[in-house]
């Protein structure tokens, strides 16, 4: 798990964003297989919300930290 944080944290700020949109999209995508009854792994739907989740901390962690940092 540490692992990929890690490389998480070495994305851009536009991977970032483009790693929550699709994310997003397969969230979305997964949801959509759940209402027609072809999900038969619902732990999917979990750690993409997780996913989703950790992404978003660290895209705010960065805009924090420019804030505080007065945009470095």
């Amino acid at each position: 798990m540490a692992e990929k944080i890690k490389k998480m944290r070495e994305l851009s700020l536009d991977e970032l964003h483009r790693n929550i949109n699709d994310t997003r999209q397969e969230l979305m995508n997964l949801r959509f297989q759940q209402a027609t009854g072809e999900l038969t792994d619902f732990t999917r739907l979990r750690k993409t919300r997780r996913q989703i989740a950790r992404l978003m901390t660290l895209l705010h962690e960065r805009e924090a930290k420019a804030v505080i940092g007065g945009g470095k």
